[in-house]
């Protein structure tokens, strides 16, 4: 038998985590002496020592690991603890390496223009909508309030009832910049089913994987906004999958002072 002393020199193990472990049933000494409360370890519990000491290496937790040592004899069981454990850090690394890339990216960007980060770009996923949406081709950008127009005026009478996170947005269909005649689509996310009108269709719009970056103020801003996102979507290893959007979180409907406006600016996106 071993004093605790002894016992945690021989298997590297602290004596305060010794005592630990015995807290919470995962090593509990061989003996205890009634009058001295002296804890004694057997040689053959050295063993069971190194496994722990083995499992923690690995990323176990003390829980798992103690429910591990219930069947460590069982190969088969063994091996589904270790594959399970392999995936979650195959998972974890993936994460830690697009992190670092993110780091990265805006170090780069930042060694080359002070004002990179003005705008910070996150990815995120926009989840599946049900919305009211009228698209057509119409004269310019800034005469998208036609859309709107159209909109609420064939939906007056439908009593639609806006979503909880109510969603309402612009998309761009052309695939660049125009001066006139622009395909341009609003959206507004609503609960319920509702009956197409003349130039108003519900739908289900699917969830869409997005790269965007919210600004406060006036529209003016948002060519620089844009090449934010671009410059990130290039850096970071992704492409562009879709239509480019603007979620109106303060439009010019609710305000009527431009600098108090806020809007982000969205792009669909996959890795390449």
């Amino acid at each position: 038998m071993l004093r605790i002393g002894d016992f945690s020199k021989l298997s590297r193990i602290s004596i305060r985590m010794l005592r630990h472990y015995d807290e919470v049933g995962l090593l509990i000494p061989k003996h205890i002496d009634n009058f001295t409360s002296y804890r004694y370890y057997s040689e053959e519990q050295l063993a069971v020592a190194s496994r722990i000491i083995s499992l923690k290496d690995m990323g176990f937790s003390l829980s798992t690991i103690k429910e591990i040592l219930k069947s460590y004899d069982n190969p088969k069981a063994l091996s589904d603890y270790l594959m399970v454990k392999h995936t979650e850090m195959q998972e974890e690394e993936a994460e830690i390496q697009q992190r670092l890339l993110l780091l990265e990216t805006a170090i780069k960007r930042l060694r080359e223009d002070d004002n990179a980060m003005k705008y910070d770009v996150i990815l995120k996923t926009v989840p599946q909508r049900y919305v009211a949406s009228v698209r057509k081709i119409i004269p310019a950008y800034n005469q998208e309030g036609m859309l709107w127009n159209i909109l609420m005026t064939e939906t007056a009478a439908l009593q639609m009832i806006p979503e909880d996170n109510c969603c309402s947005l612009a998309m761009y269909h052309d695939g660049d910049y125009k001066d006139s005649d622009v395909d341009v689509e609003i959206q507004i996310s609503v609960k319920g089913k509702y009956e197409n009108t003349e130039h108003v269709i519900f739908k289900v719009v699917p969830e869409v994987q997005i790269a965007s970056a919210t600004y406060k103020g006036s529209y003016e801003q948002i060519t620089e906004v844009n090449h934010t996102v671009a410059n990130w979507v290039r850096d970071n290893g992704y492409e562009f999958n879709g239509a480019m959007f603007c979620i109106y979180h303060v439009s010019p409907a609710q305000t009527k002072n431009p600098d108090d406006m806020v809007t982000e600016v969205c792009y669909p996106i996959k890795k390449k």
